[in-house]
């Protein structure tokens, strides 16, 4: 599974979980085992994926809203371009218009500066080269 659809099948497995609106976490929401513990092969993103999976869960913000923060949060962040492709991913799965992606761009440009807005929006091609890349076979 591509990273941008495991991060969306995460997001929709959270959001479907009848959790509308609430703040507090679903129950049985346990801390998870430290990396080091990990047995998975790939447990770097099993643990990206595990942090992601409890910010979603304790949200209340609406999928759309919650991938568009996400987004200003990488840009905020100056994040490598790898970051952005599980959230791009996301966002593409959830239908997420790009003109509302640009429109976060545009809306943070004054409070982290043209410079981040330039470098994410490198990325971004960056983000959307490596996706068609692993999506080839």
């Amino acid at each position: 599974m591509m990273p941008g659809a495991a991060a969306a099948a995460i997001f929709k497995a959270l959001l479907n979980h009848g959790r509308a609106g609430r703040r507090a976490p679903r129950p049985g929401l346990e801390r998870k085992e430290p990396m080091a513990d990990s047995t998975g092969e790939t447990p770097v993103l099993d643990l990206l994926a595990n942090m992601t999976a409890d910010s979603v869960a304790v949200s209340s913000l609406d999928p759309e809203a919650l991938i568009l923060a996400r987004i200003a949060a990488l840009v905020a962040v100056d994040a490598p371009a790898v970051s952005y492709v599980m959230n791009l991913g996301a966002a593409a799965d959830f239908d997420i218009d790009p003109e509302r992606i640009r429109g976060v761009l545009s809306a943070i440009a004054p409070i982290v500066g043209t410079a981040r807005v330039v470098s994410a929006t490198t990325k971004i091609v960056e983000a959307l080269a490596i996706s068609i890349e692993t999506a080839q076979p």
